[in-house]
């Protein structure tokens, strides 16, 4: 899936990935390839993104939203 998170001072990953892990405000989420389309409240934790080479990145997030579309594409925007 193709992957942007977004803090307001910069980009914090933007590329393929195999997976995203997060805490919503409704409980956690995993996120995979061809996900249904999702819009939600990030809330405070630590946000996981396995890329297209198996490499872990992690994102300490205290709030923000995570919108997934059609078309495989996933945005989230984080504070």
């Amino acid at each position: 899936m193709k992957l942007s998170v977004y803090s307001l001072k910069k980009i914090l990953f933007a590329g393929e990935a195999s997976l995203l892990n997060c805490k919503t405000v409704m409980g956690e989420i995993t996120v995979l390839d061809h996900h249904e389309t999702y819009i939600g409240v990030l809330s405070e934790g630590v946000m996981k993104v396995v890329d297209s080479s198996q490499k872990e990145h992690f994102f300490p997030v205290t709030s923000g939203f995570i919108e997934v579309r059609q078309g495989n594409e996933v945005r989230c925007m984080v504070d």
